[in-house]
């Protein structure tokens, strides 16, 4: 937690004074916090707890010890202190301990070195011993600005037998930047330092009774009434706080609690990503698995009637590996995955256009976001897989239906993803047809090698890529909205493969929103067409290539998401609102 914990006194003759702090510092230690290191003079003590490790380490000295500060500091002079108004005495080694887990320093001493921290701990130390107080000047209170921090304060009486009403007045306040975090941790703060407070006065008492006991200071005081106050106290008016507590291990004390306090407090509240609802893409992958799931079952259960019993298990595993589904029907169980091959020949999207070039790939994206068969001939099946694993990064889940690698044509209705063999015949009219696009992969000549990516790319430069398709993307079109943002994504050299991913995925997301609007429009609401029109203005869709691209997505939303929107129509309080 990036805080300052304080505890202040006021002093009777010169005010409110910081007595003791601890910083958390995420970077090296500050000038004279840890050069003075002296081996061989002093020796380090040190004990974890906690998983903090703590340190004495000498100091060069602190602006709050005097004599060696020089006139810049922004501490007060020795002239202007007294016992009650120091903690450390000159030549204290000072307080470090180290976080191993965060790799933080907690650093204590009478007031921080930094001029600016100065000057906050100072400010937020006369407020909290002046006018920020509750009534019965003992108790918790908030305070503060953006400027100055915000500040948690609890003051409190430390009993003395020499001083005047035979009490002192101290705070211990907590100072940091973010307000709704400090007053998020106002329950812990308060348990905690309530807690040190308890045990500050309970030394304090033990000390005052044995004092009064001993000397009663009350009876003594009566009669001496016209004596001056300050001359009867017999120069005794500044007590130090270990002297009124009588423990002389009490600043170290200090600082473990103080950086034990800073360490629980920022460990108590941690940010979480809310991801809120599952997307269209994981949805479709639940309901798929699902299917799976209950197919498997069905297939173990069938395999297990007709098998006889005396059947071993290896048969039943090869006969139920026959009549598993064809890939088609799981596209997204990793059947092909890419970590089981031997290469991947495409990397990426923006690698594929380097290899196909600008309008080829151009007019093989607008294919896939239009939902058109995708059909590639070639030998290599991994160079098959791999290029379809990179195009359907640019479709939802639900809109991908791949054969990665089949010996005959198949259908559109089946796939919108075709791998083939060389050697298929693909009908003619597929040919012809604007729905589709067909990628051939030959052996290149020499003169078509790609230079480029001949050092590099060893599996491409003996492969030619032509692309032909019935109905070529003119490159004057304007086409889908999407695609031209994928293709700027993709020729910004500033952007990483990762950052275009993330680009992807915030891009699907986007129109997929757009196609639960559209769909909710027109097939739940059953809305005219001149309102759908109006509402692909609205969602800037209105052209043909984007109106189709539309269409097409709306097969891939989940059927959770569709009979969610079935229900909430049919129930009667919807019937009742809409009427």
């Amino acid at each position: 937690m990036n805080a300052i914990v304080a505890l202040c006194h006021f002093c009777e003759l010169h005010g409110p004074r910081t007595l003791f702090c601890t910083e958390v510092l995420h970077s090296p230690l500050p000038q004279g916090a840890g050069n003075g290191d002296i081996s061989g003079q002093n020796e380090q003590a040190e004990e974890e707890e906690g998983g903090i490790q703590m340190s004495s380490r000498i100091r060069s000295h602190s602006p709050a010890e005097g004599a060696s500060a020089d006139s810049s500091s922004p501490g007060p002079k020795k002239s202007d202190m007294c016992e009650g108004c120091r903690s450390l005495a000159g030549g204290h080694p000072g307080y470090v301990s180290h976080d191993k887990e965060t790799s933080i320093k907690y650093v204590s001493h009478q007031h921080p070195n930094h001029p600016q921290l100065f000057s906050i701990v100072r400010q937020a130390c006369v407020r909290s011993l002046s006018c920020e107080v509750c009534p019965g000047r003992e108790g918790p209170i908030f305070f503060g600005d953006e400027q100055h921090g915000f500040v948690f304060s609890h003051t409190f009486f430390i009993k003395d037998s020499l001083a005047r009403g035979f009490q002192r007045w101290y705070s211990i306040i907590t100072i940091m930047m973010d307000r709704i975090y400090l007053i998020n941790s106002w329950p812990f703060l308060l348990g905690k330092i309530r807690g040190i407070i308890d045990e500050l006065q309970g030394k304090a008492l033990k000390v005052f009774e044995a004092e009064q006991f001993g000397c009663p200071q009350r009876a003594q005081r009566m009669n001496t009434a016209f004596t001056p106050f300050l001359h009867q106290r017999n120069g005794n008016a500044a007590r130090s706080l270990t002297s009124l507590t009588n423990d002389e291990n009490l600043w170290a004390c200090l600082h473990t609690s103080f950086a034990w306090l800073l360490k629980a407090c920022g460990s108590r509240l941690t940010e979480k990503l809310l991801e809120g609802a599952p997307t269209e893409d994981t949805l479709v992958q639940m309901e798929k698995l699902a299917d799976l799931k209950e197919e498997s079952e069905g297939w173990d259960g069938s395999e297990e009637e007709e098998k006889p019993s005396s059947q071993p298990d290896v048969v039943e595993g090869q006969e139920l590996s026959k009549s598993s589904p064809e890939p088609s029907l799981m596209p997204d169980c990793n059947s092909w995955n890419v970590a089981h091959r031997r290469l991947s020949v495409f990397r990426s999207l923006r690698h594929m256009r380097q290899v196909l070039g600008a309008s080829a790939f151009r007019m093989l994206a607008w294919h896939v976001l239009m939902g058109n068969q995708v059909i590639w001939k070639a030998r290599d099946m991994d160079l098959v897989q791999s290029a379809f694993d990179v195009l359907r990064t640019m479709l939802p889940v639900g809109c991908v239906r791949i054969i990665p690698y089949s010996e005959q044509y198949e259908e559109a209705y089946r796939c919108n993803f075709l791998g083939l063999s060389p050697h298929v015949q693909i009908p003619p009219h597929i040919l012809s047809s604007e729905f589709a696009v067909l990628v051939e992969v030959r052996a290149a000549t020499r003169s078509s090698l790609y230079p480029t990516l001949f050092d590099d790319e060893q599996s491409l430069n003996k492969y030619e890529f032509v692309v032909t398709s019935g109905s070529p993307v003119a490159a004057d079109r304007v086409g889908p909205t999407i695609l031209n943002k994928i293709e700027a994504a993709l020729t910004n050299q500033n952007l990483s493969v990762d950052v275009v991913d993330q680009c992807l995925v915030c891009l699907k997301e986007e129109w997929m929103n757009k196609v639960k609007v559209l769909f909710k429009f027109t097939k739940v609401d059953s809305r005219p067409k001149e309102d759908t029109q109006k509402l692909l203005s609205i969602l800037g869709a209105a052209e043909e290539d984007n109106v189709k691209l539309l269409k097409f997505w709306m097969t891939g939303l989940s059927k959770t998401y569709k009979s969610h929107l079935m229900s909430t129509v049919r129930s009667p309080t919807s019937s009742e609102s809409r009427n």
